[in-house]
């Protein structure tokens, strides 16, 4: 394929038409700019978990059924904690807090419940409103309220909205949840995790208030409105501190790489425009800026810098040996299209090897990656010589001054010298050198199976305390008050039945059949190891223990009960119907419908799992328990789904790795074999980026950083940044052994190119690594992972790749005695090794 011509008419337009691409180039500017307004954003863990059968099941357990507690989209929590919530006094503040949000036009109340509710129904059962409960806990005594207390706490709903504290015999606990419903727009539901913009989050800010005034400090509110305001607003702190310390440090960094003000400008601009192109897309294409696209920018920088410095070096570096702008220019692109257009090749696979995730953000991102890499091939690759080469004939034209022009790493600088060292290591016994490396690397992955899978809230949340250098930021850049994750913490502490200490199991099939219940009350024997035990048998709250609970109570009930109990067990298995019957038409239907459908098609068995039971363990329990229904039983509640979003993120990140490696590997072989005639470059080009994803994977389990949604990405993104060092380094190789012998063709790829991989590394690592700033720990996580994949790039193609190249270059050129390999005799077939002298060939 003659892809020369191509190169040749970029050449032409670059240098004959800079000023036509630059106009073209900042009208594009434009028309993405106008697609900034139309980003809206997309936060939290349940955009991950859309989509996945066990989210599926806790969507309909949402949709169908009225939990005693559960933090969706249509309620808000009263967190009370006082030193004793069940006192008349802190009853009587939970039942007003309630009265004056439920009074509040724009609170949409649709019904209230709480411990105080369900005392006060208990000491007079016909108590409906807010102003009657609140009127018999006024009028009864400490003793009547006593009394009242230790009755309702053989309801599992009362005992489910206590602190793990409760002692019934006092009749005392240290803090309970009262819940208010609210009617929101139809369609909305809630299901695993929280995100995303909230029809709750003005009620719950304005509840705050109306509580605050009624209880008097005593309660908290917390809901999924306030949870979705914290996600969108750490994405906004986080850009804030994150995108100012990144330019301070690319700035400082970049001073140094290019030494000319002009150059540094016109750098900065092209990186800017990168970013505004590639978000301009994600507005038109209508893709919502998630926490996982703020990386995104730090990557475009990091390959954004690494074209932008090798461009100037090269240019530089003809500008050194006299030749003019036009040919200087002509040369550098000649050269950098085609290494460009390999690296853009392989990073944009490796981003896109992300779409092979079922989660559908890791997805997004992989697009919006791999086409904002695409745009900053064309801006680097195309506009940015087009205004080097106009600026530098303006500055022939004008005075205007020049403040550096020599390239980093030249012949004489001790940069330089420095950079030759795995050459000079790789030159004297290449297979001894790589064999080394390839061992450690074998090692590091060994080391590395035992990397940690996680899926959780926190990923997404601020930390509890934010650290305190954040909070002496001055304005506008010090972040917000952050307390969900406190509130979370404070709520897995204090209540036994919250939902990360809760699973749930789903069943679907005829209700009404004689040995549904039966089914329910057996799949509670033998618990697993997991699950909270009670009386020998699983902890659990169903349609089942509801109904056992009333027949306690009533005595009517208890009768019709024990007519249909063929077997004395307290489980009715006949006549169903008119059990049911009975039961929803009690005081306790309400509660008989948070376990089972009107219709009787459905119904939701709750356990209770030990508070040290991991997310596995928990998750294979409950599906050993799901199992044991004949009825369609599927394991769900929060723990379920993360745990499933947790496989599937193991499963996208060896995947995406697999993808990406593969990719990669034929995408290289068929361009070296196009653009330098040597498929099997592709192979040694490869090498480098291998050991870097090998010593990554082991960094994530030194560092104890696991695989979550954000850094599930890490290692085909290592692919994609890891091949722009090795390609580079390969190309420029390949182009001067077409003139020079090995050692000469090596010694000047590394000087030359190794200075504008050294600036480049420094720079993005520092660009990147300010993530670790950002003020939710899976985001910090993943830029120290991208800081250090790129300075282990850096290093393996100065290591690693010198070895490789000369092994290579043995086995397809011969020029080389195979014993010298090993560090044994001459290098050539002559009487001794050849010194590699600068400017002269070293062939025999």
């Amino acid at each position: 394929m003659d892809y020369q011509r191509y190169i040749d008419w970029a050449d032409d337009r670059i240098i004959n038409d800079s000023r036509r691409v630059i106009i073209t180039f900042l009208v594009v500017t434009l028309v993405f700019g106008a697609g900034l307004s139309n980003i809206s954003t997309s936060a939290g863990t349940s955009q991950f978990a859309s989509g996945l059968p066990e989210e599926e099941a806790l969507q309909d357990v949402t949709r169908e059924f009225s939990p005693t507690f559960q933090t969706d989209t249509g309620s808000t929590q009263l967190i009370q904690e006082e030193n004793n919530v069940l006192s008349k006094p802190a009853m009587l503040r939970m039942l007003r807090a309630q009265q004056r949000v439920q009074e509040h036009p724009d609170m949409r109340v649709t019904s209230t419940s709480s411990t105080a509710a369900i005392v006060a129904q208990t000491i007079d059962p016909s108590a409906r409103t807010l102003d009657e409960k609140i009127n018999v806990i006024e009028r009864s005594t400490s003793t009547e309220i006593d009394r009242a207390v230790r009755q309702a706490s053989r309801s599992p709903q009362f005992s489910s909205i206590l602190s793990q504290d409760f002692n019934r015999a006092d009749a005392s606990a240290s803090a309970t949840i009262g819940v208010i419903s609210h009617e929101v727009p139809a369609g909305l539901s809630s299901g695993s995790g929280q995100g995303g913009s909230s029809p709750l989050t003005s009620i719950q800010q304005q509840a705050e208030f109306q509580v605050d005034s009624a209880a008097g400090g005593s309660m908290t509110v917390f809901g999924s409105g306030l949870i979705a305001a914290e996600f969108s607003n750490v994405i906004f702190d986080s850009l804030l501190i994150v995108v100012p310390a990144a330019v301070i440090l690319i700035f400082l960094f970049l001073t140094i790489a290019y030494r000319d003000p002009a150059d540094l400008v016109l750098g900065l601009f092209a990186l800017l425009m990168a970013v505004i192109w590639t978000f301009g897309f994600t507005g038109i294409a209508g893709i919502p800026f998630s926490q996982l696209l703020i990386a995104v920018p730090p990557l475009l920088l990091a390959v954004g810098i690494d074209f932008g410095i090798h461009a100037i070096n090269r240019y530089r570096e003809e500008l050194a040996l006299g030749k003019s702008v036009d040919d200087s220019m002509r040369i550098t692109t000649d050269q950098l299209l085609v290494a460009f257009a390999i690296v853009t090749g392989t990073t944009v696979i490796g981003f896109l090897a992300n779409f092979t995730s079922s989660l559908n953000p890791i997805r997004e991102f992989g697009l919006v990656a791999g086409v904002g890499i695409v745009f900053t091939f064309f801006i680097f690759g195309v506009f940015l010589p087009a205004a080097k080469v106009e600026m530098d004939r303006l500055r022939e034209r004008y005075p205007i001054p020049t403040f550096s022009e020599t390239p980093l790493g030249s012949e004489d600088s001790s940069l330089g010298s420095v950079l030759r060292v795995g050459v000079t290591l790789g030159d004297a016994a290449p297979a001894l050198v790589l064999a080394v490396l390839l061992v450690g690397t074998a090692g590091a992955g060994v080391y590395a199976t035992d990397v940690n899978t996680t899926f959780s809230q926190e990923d997404f949340l601020p930390p509890e305390e934010t650290p305190a250098f954040l909070e002496e930021l001055p304005e506008p850049f010090a972040p917000n008050e952050y307390t969900i994750a406190g509130q979370l913490n404070y709520l897995e502490e204090k209540f036994a039945t919250t939902q990360s200490s809760q699973t749930t199991v789903y069943v679907e099939g005829r209700m009404q059949r004689n040995t549904a219940l039966e089914e329910i009350y057996r799949a509670g024997d033998n618990p697993p190891s997991s699950f909270s035990t009670e009386g020998g048998r699983a902890s659990s709250s169903s349609i089942v223990t509801v109904i056992q609970s009333y027949a306690d109570r009533n005595p009517e009930f208890r009768a019709l009960v024990e007519r249909n109990d063929q077997n004395d067990n307290g489980v009715p298995d006949k006549n169903l119907g008119e059990v049911y019957d009975e039961l929803f038409a009690s005081p306790v239907g309400d509660q008989a419908g948070n376990y089972m459908t009107e219709d009787r098609r459905s119904a939701r068995v709750v356990y209770t799992v030990e508070a040290d039971a991991s997310q596995s363990e928990i998750t294979a329990d409950t599906r050993q328990v799901a199992d044991r229904f004949r009825m369609d039983a599927t394991a769900t509640g929060n723990t379920v789904v993360f745990k499933a979003v947790s496989d599937v993120i193991l499963e996208s990140a060896i995947t995406s790795l697999a993808v990406a490696l593969i990719g990669a590997t034929v995408f290289l072989t068929i361009a070296y074999r196009i653009f330098e005639g040597y498929a099997t470059l592709g192979i040694a080009n490869m090498v480098p980026v291998v050991v870097t994803v090998v010593l990554v994977a082991a960094s994530m389990r030194f560092l104890s950083i696991p695989f979550n949604a954000i850094t599930a990405t890490i290692l085909a993104i290592t692919i994609g940044l890891g091949v722009d060092y090795s390609v580079h380094v390969t190309h420029r190789f390949a182009d001067e052994r077409e003139h020079n012998g090995l050692t000469t063709a090596l010694d000047r790829t590394v000087r030359g190119t190794g200075g504008a991989l050294l600036g480049s590394m420094l720079t993005t690592v520092s660009g990147i690594g300010v993530l670790a700033l950002a003020l939710f720990p899976a985001l910090g996580q993943f830029g120290i992972l991208t800081g250090l994949s790129i300075a282990f790039a850096f290093l393996a193609s100065l290591f690693a790749l010198p070895p490789t190249l000369v092994i290579w270059d043995t086995l397809i050129l011969g020029e080389r005695r195979w014993l010298s390999l090993f560090g044994i005799g001459p290098r050539y077939d002559h009487t001794g090794p050849t010194p590699a002298v600068e400017g002269e060939s070293e062939e025999p």
